[in-house]
C-alpha cells in the first residue's frame, strides 16, 4: 500500500544504481510508516521532461502515498531522509526536488482483487 515514485530529469544511471536507490528507499519507507515491506512499491522514471524555476537543470518530482494517515512529523522526516537519498543518487540538488505525500483511504486503494477499505 505504500508507494514511492520518483520521476527525474536525469538520465537513466546503471541498472544497479537504479536497483540500490529503490530498494533504499523501500527500506526507508517502511521504517518511516512502520508498515511491511512486502506491500511497498516503488518506481523510477528516468528522462522526464521537466522544468523547476525555469530551469532544465535536473530536477525529480516524488510521490509519497500511503493507506492511513501520514503526520507531520513523519512526511518532515521522510523528506530530509529522501531528498538526501536522492541528491546522493542521482546528483539532484535537494533544493530542486519537489515530494508530495498522500494519505489515501483504503477503499481507494486496491490490491489482489481486494481493497483495503
Amino acid at each position: 500500500m505504500p508507494l514511492i515514485k520518483v520521476q527525474t530529469s536525469v538520465p537513466a544511471p546503471e541498472q544497479i544504481q537504479i536497483g540500490d536507490l529503490l530498494r533504499s528507499l523501500s527500506a526507508s519507507l517502511t521504517k518511516h510508516l512502520s508498515k511491511p515491506e512486502s506491500y511497498v512499491m516503488t518506481v523510477f522514471e528516468p528522462d522526464t521532461a521537466m522544468t523547476f524555476a525555469g530551469s532544465f537543470e535536473p530536477s525529480c518530482y516524488v510521490e509519497v502515498k500511503s493507506v492511513g494517515n501520514m503526520t507531520a512529523a513523519q512526511t518532515s522526516s521522510m523528506s530530509q531522509d529522501f531528498c538526501q537519498q536522492i541528491e546522493q543518487a542521482l546528483e539532484v540538488p535537494k533544493n530542486r526536488i519537489y515530494i508530495e505525500f498522500t494519505n489515501a483511504r483504503g477503499e481507494l486503494w486496491g490490491w489482489n482483487g481486494f481493497t483495503f477499505g
